[in-house]
């Protein structure tokens, strides 16, 4: 017989002795969850060693299941993975992998019935994830479908095709709250019947839900387990009620607003094993309606709604909105999107709230936001700009109406809940190696003088062509991932997938808008910018000395290094590099929307860079602009850092660069600390924001943050294990990033107190 592996926070570790018999109040519970998550943090930290993304609430496995495995990471330093050695997924294909819908889900049952359970007591809601199931894919492409004949351009474009990228979309957790698991396996059997030839898709579908169900359940057989053998009344009584709770949960849809959020728990995480996604939207909005009818039943008190949601954010953190409007343009912001923020407040954990800044805002919800963030110093909230998001998208041919229902769902991307596959932050351009091809081509052409216009029609000209590739391997995406790894969390909670009997990556929902970043925009436009001034106005250089001096990484060259690093950048204000940045924005927004994808889909261009400024960086040689070979390009729409001006200017520059579609080119600001020690402060700071979202602005990510406290951990970062810094669209402990990232976000914010 199988084992059953039950992991217990045992109380003991966190108890005095008189305190074992004592009841606990929801302070005390939660003062000791945070205990907890640091616990788990820095095992993680001490055996995964990097983890440059989200703080997810991924735990470690127990000992005895460790199958440890390392591999290179994007930044060029080992990474540590832990995977369950109790679980090998069946292949069905030649390669060893495992492909299509029925084999997907199948596997991914298999995973869960071997993954353990986890129970928390002194949390109000059960389980806990440990391991990816991504992480078992190998290979993670069918062979079959092969796209070698675009590899070329991908590398010579410095392009990341997305081909094979899974999530970021947002499902509509409305539907899950509709239904319940027992009514999402009725509906996937009811639509068996009606398109009988999506046979292998409903088998993955329904095999995700039974094995859902089946974990749910063992984890109800455990806490009923450990309730028996409880001394603590607090927690004794709190496992029988999770216990309950959960049993009907196997089945039935969530009537209380606590079971609301055990219900979203297990969601997000299968969804977050299944494929890595992170997408929750409006918290606010699909909340509400429990939270109201518990409060009037005299069933919940806000005290315990802030303690719901803080153990839901404990759990995993998943990216939320708060505020902005519905269709009918009113504000959705009500006491619970306050309540939220107070958990955010409470928990002192990272997490991924968006305040959607609208002219209908009620400007106390943007107030208590800034507050948090000054006074927490841990990179939430951040600020989204409503107004430009919602006129960008209709210029994609869209109402009003449905460019309002777009929700908040991922580092810097919207989607409409359930109805919109966006491929959002999967596919990325690098400017920089576009540059550098258009560079060394105009410097080889025997018959042509070099020229700051005829760099700029070449480096335009390649643009296009990385461009139509990028349309070229968004096709081929679309029709193959169906039969590679289909969304089948997703697919769940999504309007059509079930109905159609078809994937979201293949027709299953009403609307495909493809999204296609562009990154090194500061790079380029002071790249642009140092050749204009240098060599053509001021004549200091000749072209072919320039070339010499970027072929050889400017070696004893360090003068002239300077001497192009040290013009009017980009960000400072009314520079030139200012007008090229705009140039570029122009020109990469202009080509995107010239036409959809060979098939018909819909692009809408932005501007990020995730955390891949370090891996573009190590693919491009030494550019004008006095950057070496292989160090970082500029992130996002942001400067260089180090060369952007004051705060207003950065807010300026980047608002000035924005693409217009929909989606964003989020602002990076670190800020000193002593900015908002008083009501100025506090006001400055909102001001700002205001000012830059009224500007165009689509998104603003900030740091609070002193020199002092961010040298100190980076010399020695087990000294602040708990410290949280905002990287790039998400928040995560500076101790878990790899040594080159944390320089990264050091260098920034030392260069932004300047």
């Amino acid at each position: 017989m199988k084992r059953e592996w039950v992991v217990y926070e045992d109380p003991r570790a966190f108890l005095d002795e008189d305190k074992m018999c004592n009841e606990l109040t929801l302070d005390e519970r939660l003062k000791i969850l945070r205990e907890i998550k640091m616990k788990h943090t820095q095992e993680k930290q001490r055996i995964l060693k990097v983890m440059d993304q989200d703080d997810h609430g991924r735990l470690l496995p127990p000992k005895e299941l460790w199958n440890v495995v390392e591999y290179m990471g994007p930044s060029g330093e080992p990474v540590v993975d832990v995977k369950l050695n109790n679980f090998k997924p069946k292949s069905n294909h030649p390669s060893g992998g495992f492909f299509g819908p029925k084999s997907c889900g199948e596997n991914f049952r298999l995973f869960l019935e071997a993954h353990p359970v986890y129970i928390n007591p002194f949390s109000s809601l059960l389980g806990g994830y440990m391991a990816y199931f991504m992480a078992y894919r190998d290979p993670q492409w069918n062979p079959d479908f092969d796209f070698s004949h675009l590899q070329k351009e991908h590398q010579k474009y410095g392009i990341y095709p997305g081909i094979g990228a899974t999530q970021h979309f947002c499902q509509d957790m409305a539907i899950g709250f509709k239904l319940g698991w027992g009514g999402l396996l009725e509906k996937i059997r009811r639509y068996r019947k009606i398109n009988p030839e999506a046979s292998d898709f409903y088998d993955g579908l329904e095999q995700v839900v039974l094995g859902v169900q089946d974990w749910i359940q063992r984890h109800v057989e455990a806490a009923r387990a450990m309730a028996e053998k409880e001394k603590n009344p607090t927690l004794r009584r709190n496992l029988k009620e999770m216990a309950d709770m959960n049993e009907r949960l196997i089945t039935e849809p969530p009537r209380t607003f606590q079971e609301a959020c055990q219900w979203t728990a297990w969601y997000q995480m299968i969804a977050r094993m299944y494929n890595g996604s992170g997408s929750m939207g409006r918290i606010d909005v699909w909340l509400q309606p429990f939270y109201e009818r518990d409060i009037a039943a005299g069933r919940l008190t806000d005290e315990e709604a802030i303690f719901h949601l803080a153990c839901l954010f404990l759990n995993d953190t998943q990216y939320y909105q708060l505020g902005g409007p519905d269709a009918d343009g009113k504000d959705v912001t009500n006491k619970l999107s306050f309540l939220v923020l107070e958990a955010v407040h409470r928990l002192k954990a990272p997490t991924n709230i968006g305040i959607f800044v609208w002219k209908g805002l009620d400007l106390k919800l943007l107030r208590r936001g800034v507050e948090i963030m000054l006074e927490d110093k841990m990179g939430s909230p951040k600020f989204l700009g409503g107004d430009a998001l919602i006129e960008g998208f209709m210029r994609n041919g869209y109402p009003v109406e449905l460019a309002r229902e777009r929700a908040y769902s991922g580092c810097h991307w919207f989607a409409i809940p359930g109805r919109e596959y966006c491929l959002n932050d999967c596919v990325k351009i690098n400017f920089a190696k576009v540059f550098e091809v258009a560079f060394w081509e105009m410097m080889n052409d025997p018959i042509v003088k070099p020229s700051i216009e005829e760099l700029w029609r070449r480096f335009e000209d390649h643009l296009r062509r990385a461009i139509d590739i990028v349309r070229e391997g968004l096709d081929f995406h679309m029709e193959h991932m169906h039969k590679v790894f289909p969304e089948l969390v997703l697919d769940l909670l999504c309007y059509g997938p079930i109905e159609k009997g078809l994937d979201a990556s293949h027709g299953g929902v009403e609307y495909y808008n493809l999204c296609l970043d562009g990154a090194a925009i500061g790079t380029v436009a002071d790249s642009f910018a140092a050749i204009e001034q240098r060599i053509e106005k001021e004549k200091r250089l000749t072209w072919r000395e320039l070339a010499e001096h970027l072929k050889n990484d400017f070696k004893n060259a360090e003068e002239v290094r300077l001497m192009l690093r040290n013009i009017p950048r980009f960000g400072q204000g009314g520079t030139r590099a200012d007008e090229w940045a705009v140039r570029i924005a122009k020109a990469f927004t202009r080509l995107v929307k010239e036409k959809p994808t060979p098939k018909g889909y819909n692009i809408i261009p932005g501007l990020f860079s995730w955390a891949s400024m370090i891996s573009m960086g190590q693919t491009v040689g030494a550019t004008p602009n006095g950057r070496h070979a292989g160090a970082p390009i500029s992130q996002g729409a942001n400067p260089e850092p180090g060369f952007g001006g004051t705060p207003t200017s950065l807010a300026v520059a980047v608002a000035s660069v924005q693409c217009g579609y929909g989606n964003t080119a989020p602002l990076q600001l670190d800020i000193d600390p002593i900015l908002g020690k008083d009501e100025e402060g506090i006001e400055k700071i909102e001001a700002l924001i205001l000012g830059h979202f009224k500007m165009g602005g689509t998104m603003i990510n900030m740091n609070i943050i002193d020199k002092e406290k961010i040298l100190e951990a980076h010399k020695d970062p087990s000294k602040y294990p708990d410290l949280i810094v905002r990287v790039t669209g998400f928040s995560a402990y500076f101790a878990s990033l790899s040594k080159s990232l944390r320089e990264l976000v050091v260098n920034r914010i030392l260069a932004e107190e300047k």
